[in-house]
């Protein structure tokens, strides 16, 4: 069966690249993709509504109220069983940082599971309470599927990395049914430095994604009405945008805080209990912590405020204004500590999602308060609005994204000017503190981030010394002489021999030169022993290229030895293969970022 179905395709590729131009062809794979990505944001919207649904409406118990402590440990649980049964000789990661990871590093392949397996995992720890979102889980998701789909068709890295880009795209625009974003997300996070034609296959995906999540679903996700902004509330979106920007910073800081408590934690079972009792005890006494969250910033949005305290410890007192604002203000914060801890401790999902809630609270927080000292009265539903688009800006340095993307899912393109403004401040305070997002400052610190910014460094950091170590170099014993080894010394077509012990222990080298002297003077009383000299400098195994390169210029030299950590010897570094492959990368590297 295996065998029949790779020679359909080998004949498809075959018929298509003498039939088909490439730039059609990626027109009609971007299709496939769309559709297949479309379908998958429908099938994890529908899987995660459906667990809710039972969960919280048709399962039916006296004391069901006290199961809500245990619901978000058990889907943690689930999912952490899940990957160590099933996903057991693949890495399993979440998050948008692999995306980067696999286009930087690994020729944008992805591995086949993600398409599933992501979700799988997501739908078992939102729709079980988890505090995340489901948008990371399906991009991944998308992309995998991208990915795979450009492999099987036997495209070159360029495409496939568009093709990533165009499953990724495509599930948000699925998920969210939300075309525009999904292409501005893939542009702004994934492909930052495109051309133009990388647009038509990317809005094919998106609307073809948004095509067949409308065959599922067709509510929008936040109704939202709006007559506009009063240029007299300007001043207060500036202040918004500011207070939320130093929160990005903060939650951006508190993410790498809550994650290096967590991995004290070996045994990922613990993790996973450790983790669902303390989200349990948040959702305990934050009942807007369970789940996505998209629920309560709807209710929001249509001035429902009493939905923030309702079914809480604090219901009795939906009617005082200042309990409302320090319950929110305890929630915006209690949010962000529950999502890091959802994620931390072995649930799958994002920062996406709950960007967009952190902000929708920081909103209404802002001016709801500002609405009861009496001095203006502010359009709460409006600042929501901004508040989201902020976050996300911010959290994310996504501004383009929270721009389009709040505008699209609350149809608040009235509010354009705003959401450009809060958006835009938002970003530049949080860059200004921090350089890279959640995403991609592990990337860029392994050098590991694929960018525009010192491709020099970045091409150099992306190759691996063990697959630019020459061998085939004639090896010389020290208790030998050139006249025993003279067949292997004239026959050799390099001009330098590594000198080593029985143990295979690096002692030195000798040039050719030193040999071919003796051979023609016939002398043969010289041992290796005496003839050879200490390398310049020694390469490690283990070293970075950045390394070698530097000990390469110190000494002056072309080429050096390379052992292991114990010393012995693997083979020789020279600059012409360093070169050799700087320049293949960086005509990779060119085609990705054209």
């Amino acid at each position: 069966m295996y065998s029949k179905l790779l020679t359909l395709v080998q004949n498809l590729n075959r018929y298509r690249k003498q039939h088909v131009s490439n730039r059609n062809f990626l027109i009609i794979a971007a299709v496939i993709v769309g559709i297949i990505a479309g379908l998958a944001a429908s099938v994890l919207k529908l899987l995660t509504h459906h667990i809710e649904v039972f969960l919280q409406d048709e399962l039916q118990w006296k004391y069901k109220i006290y199961l809500y402590l245990g619901f978000p440990l058990l889907g943690m649980l689930l999912s952490t069983i899940y990957v160590k049964r099933f996903i057991v000789k693949r890495k399993f990661e979440t998050g948008l940082t692999q995306i980067l990871y696999s286009i930087s590093r690994k020729s944008s392949k992805m591995d086949f599971h993600n398409i599933y397996s992501q979700i799988i995992t997501s739908a078992l720890t939102v729709g079980f309470g988890g505090s995340t979102g489901l948008e990371a889980p399906i991009a991944t998701s998308g992309a995998s599927i991208g990915s795979n789909i450009g492999r099987v068709l036997g495209l070159n890295y360029r495409e496939v990395t568009l093709l990533l880009a165009c499953g990724s795209a495509a599930a948000i625009a699925g998920a969210f049914n939300s075309p525009l974003a999904g292409i501005v997300f893939a542009i702004e996070i994934l492909l930052p430095e495109f051309s133009i034609p990388v647009f038509i296959p990317l809005l094919i995906a998106s609307a073809t994604a948004s095509v067949v999540a409308r065959l599922f679903y067709q509510e929008q996700l936040f109704l939202f009405i709006s007559e506009g902004w009063e240029f007299k509330g300007l001043a207060f979106y500036v202040l918004l945008a500011i207070l939320l920007g130093l929160f990005s910073i903060f939650f951006t800081k508190l993410t790498y805080w809550v994650k290096g408590k967590f991995k004290k934690i070996e045994n990922v079972y613990s993790r996973a209990i450790v983790g669902g009792l303390i989200l349990g005890l948040l959702i305990f006494i934050f009942p807007t912590l369970y789940g996505e969250g998209y629920i309560s910033i709807k209710q929001l949005l249509v001035g429902n405020y009493n939905i923030l305290l309702r079914n809480s410890i604090f219901s009795q007192y939906t009617d005082v204004p200042a309990i409302l604002i320090f319950f929110t203000l305890f929630a915006l914060f209690a949010k962000a500590f529950a999502t890091l801890v959802t994620l931390s401790a072995g649930g799958n999902g994002g920062v996406f999602g709950p960007s967009i809630i952190l902000g929708g609270l920081a909103g209404f927080l802002f001016s709801y308060g500002i609405n009861q000292t009496g001095l203006i009265q502010l359009n709460i539903s409006n600042f929501i609005v901004a508040g989201m688009a902020a976050a996300l800006s911010g959290i994310m340095h996504a501004p383009l994204t929270g721009i389009f993307l709040i505008a699209e899912i609350t149809g608040g393109y009235v509010l354009m000017v705003p959401l450009m403004i809060v958006s835009a401040i938002s970003y530049f305070i949080s860059k200004a503190s921090l350089k890279h997002s959640i995403y991609t400052k592990a990337l860029a610190e392994k050098g590991e981030l694929l960018s525009h910014e010192d491709k020099d460094g970045i091409v150099l950091r992306m190759m691996k010394l063990k697959y630019l170590i020459e061998k085939g170099f004639v090896e010389l014993h020290p208790d030998e002489t050139p006249q025993q080894r003279s067949a292997d010394i004239l026959q050799s077509k390099r001009n330098i021999f590594p000198v080593v012990d029985k143990n295979r222990k690096f002692l030195g080298l000798i040039y050719s030169g030193a040999l071919f002297d003796l051979l023609v003077n016939k002398k043969d009383d010289v041992r290796i022993s005496e003839l050879y000299e200490q390398a310049p400098a020694v390469v490690y195994s283990t070293e970075s290229m950045q390394a070698v390169m530097e000990k390469m210029d110190k000494q002056d030299v072309w080429i050096l030895p390379v052992v292991n950590a114990e010393g012995e010897y693997l083979g020789f570094i020279s600059k012409s293969a360093v070169f050799n492959k700087y320049r293949s990368l960086l005509v990779r590297q060119a085609a990705y970022l054209d």
